[in-house]
């Protein structure tokens, strides 16, 4: 079965679509192909690369011309099996649906819950922009194959529409960020925090809560979605405690854990982060340090079972800096907290149960 995963948004080298889903395919026998902006024509580890262009400016210009060459691309792969990514190719996926091709359409996000975070969107026009995209997403949905779900909560919105959905979530490969090789009193007097920043990712109550605790620092790696919040934040009296690491790349990400004693997932209490599964929690699940996470129903849920991280608001910087002390002055507890993390990634939250059920799902579609 020749395979195609389209993506008009994403890099080639994208954690979920290239490393872990392609290549995963790849791996069970499958001819995969990426069809992804930006990228250079070649072969890397089995899949098949296709290069497009990039168009920068407006996200209009991204959703159009863009757009047409992934379609166009498509076309000439001529693959069986179409697989896109991005909520802008659902007119793709409905046209090579009436090609005779088979679509899966993978939803990393509840974009309509989504929709209404957005500050680049007029305040109030939100509400109705998210209906609309919903009811169209939906149409749309139940023509394709499958959907996959990067959680169970975005799963059962389309099972209750009737579409064929399954969850395939977004936990870490058990070897990647695996650290052996340092004691826990040898790691650095600090926290970390890998991902996009953001005040919507409590970036600010972070910052804030350094302010409480003289000997720690915050190993920050990633970018500021806005130089005006990215202005605000190095103001604070805590900025001097952070280390800013900037974009790391797999390995620079892994050293940061290695250093780190916690990691900290505080995001905000919107409708869209509430219900999601965030890759960093289990990233530091797997990386054997405690997490310091918001005290959202699910995501305690998960940290108090298996005994691996503090629940805190994440609206209080008082909380988070209370729960940083904890993890600096109780080095044993910690440490074990950090090792039942890690166990609880090696049962349960690890993409290699997970990469066992979308090559399940390739292989019915096989049999259709």
């Amino acid at each position: 079965m020749r395979i195609c995963h389209l993506t008009s948004v994403h890099s080639h080298t994208d954690t979920r679509i290239f490393v872990k889903e392609c290549q995963s395919l790849s791996a069970a026998g499958f001819e995969v192909h990426l069809v992804a902006p930006g990228a250079p024509d070649c072969r890397i580890e089995g899949v098949q690369i296709h290069g497009i262009t990039r168009e920068v400016g407006s996200r209009l210009k991204r959703m159009t011309k863009t757009v047409n060459q992934v379609y166009n691309k498509a076309l000439e792969i001529d693959a069986e099996v179409y697989h896109f990514h991005d909520p802008e190719l659902i007119p793709i996926g409905l046209k090579l649906k009436k090609r005779g091709k088979k679509v899966v359409y993978d939803v990393h996000e509840d974009v309509p819950r989504q929709i209404l975070t957005k500050k680049w969107i007029p305040k109030y026009t939100n509400n109705m922009i998210s209906k609309i995209i919903e009811a169209y997403e939906n149409y749309a949905s139940k023509k394709f194959d499958v959907i996959i779900t990067a959680t169970p909560f975005i799963r059962d919105r389309f099972l209750n529409i009737d579409c064929n959905a399954v969850d395939i979530n977004n936990y870490p490969l058990l070897e990647e960020l695996k650290v052996l090789d340092i004691q826990w009193s040898e790691k650095e007097n600090a926290v970390c925090y890998v991902g996009g920043i953001a005040f919507i990712r409590g970036i600010k109550e972070m910052v804030k809560s350094l302010e409480m605790k003289s000997n720690i620092s915050l190993l920050l790696a990633g970018k500021f979605f806005s130089p005006k919040e990215k202005e605000a934040v190095m103001k604070l009296n805590g900025w001097k405690k952070v280390k800013e690491l900037g974009f790391l790349d797999r390995e620079g990400v892994k050293d940061t854990y290695r250093k780190s004693k916690a990691g900290i997932v505080t995001l905000q209490p919107t409708i869209n982060y509430i219900d999601a599964l965030p890759v960093k929690m289990f990233e530091y699940m797997a990386a054997g340090i405690p997490v310091i996470a918001s005290n959202f129903p699910l995501w305690k849920d998960i940290l108090n079972k298996n005994k691996c991280g503090l629940i805190v608001d994440p609206m209080n910087p008082k909380e988070i800096a209370e729960a940083i002390s904890w993890v600096l002055e109780n080095p044993i507890e910690a440490e074990q907290m950090g090792q039942n993390g890690r166990k609880a990634v090696e049962t349960e939250y690890n993409w290699e149960k997970e990469s066992e059920k979308l090559i399940k799902v390739y292989k019915n579609l096989l049999r259709k």
